[in-house]
């Protein structure tokens, strides 16, 4: 049924503990949630296939992973389902498909349904064992920093915090990011540059009393989840391994700028588009330097 991607695989592999945590904390809301994000997913990109008589590939199923574990679990599901529509539609194939998206499809229809329904798309509840919690809404820790408070360390470590389904649990991440960095799934170069830059600049401002503490920063919103996963998008990302450093750096530098000055909490999805829109650049003028460096 699927086209056979390996490093996909692997992808989906890492986020397994996620996806555990994600539904013991938010049971019945985290299942609904995945379950819908995948089928609307997959169905969206089998109907722009079928006509060529090509499979579906096996990176939708990492789209729709990453785009439902970058939900709050209080979000509507017919929301969700309009979000992931649009991101495989109009972030993937109106492109041509797999290979050749400029945008990550899971940001680009993360994006779409926190501007277009902003209210209903920033429901942050409190967690539970298996979801079983009144209902009621929380403070994600970056409010709590933004107000100048400090977060358990515990709670962002172990995800017993609101925020988005997968951004909880820190130390799951990184067990991912070992995983991916073993397996050569996932580059380095852009993964560590994200998160460098972010703490330049974001130390920077903590400094001079413009921002948050840039060490709380990393582990909370999902800083740390998307320098993990989505940064690291092979397809949507520079090709040149010195692009890769300067990509990252962009997008840790736009995060640590957008949650500082901007009225957004959060900052990291638009990051992720900016650097998409910049990365073809990149690569044209690293490789330029280099022919100039030859030619000398």
């Amino acid at each position: 049924m699927f086209q056979k991607q390996i490093m996909m695989r692997k992808v989906m592999y890492s986020l397994i503990p996620i996806f555990i945590i994600s539904i013991y904390l938010y049971g019945l809301k985290a299942i609904s949630l995945i379950a819908v994000s995948f089928f609307f997913g997959i169905t969206t990109e089998y109907f722009f296939l079928k006509k060529r008589n090509k499979k579906v590939t096996e990176a939708v199923l990492v789209t729709c992973a990453l785009y439902s574990l970058s939900m709050p679990p209080g979000i509507p599901l017919w929301i969700a389902a309009i979000g992931i529509i649009f991101g495989v539609s109009m972030g993937k194939m109106a492109y041509g498909g797999f290979g050749r998206n400029i945008f990550n499809p899971a940001i680009t229809g993360r994006l779409f349904i926190y501007i277009a329904f902003p209210n209903m798309a920033n429901k942050w509840l409190i967690p539970g064992n298996f979801g079983l919690t009144d209902g009621t809404a929380g403070a994600t820790p970056l409010e709590i920093l933004r107000n100048g408070g400090i977060p358990k360390i515990t709670d962002l470590l172990l995800g017993t915090r609101p925020g988005s389904l997968g951004e909880s649990s820190g130390i799951l991440i990184i067990i991912a990011a070992i995983y991916l960095l073993y397996t050569k799934t996932a580059s380095w170069r852009s993964m560590g540059a994200t998160l460098i830059g972010y703490l330049m600049v974001q130390t920077f401002l903590y400094y001079f009393g413009l921002g948050a503490n840039p060490l709380y920063g990393i582990f909370s919103g999902s800083l740390l989840f998307i320098s993990i996963f989505m940064v690291t998008d092979p397809v949507s990302s520079p090709k040149k391994n010195n692009s890769l450093f300067l990509y990252g750096f962009l997008i840790g530098l736009s995060v640590a700028l957008i949650r500082s000055f901007s009225l957004f909490p959060e900052g990291t999805s638009f990051a992720i588009l900016l650097g998409n829109t910049f990365a073809p650049l990149m690569d044209e003028i690293i490789g330029k330097v280099k022919v100039k460096e030859v030619k000398s």
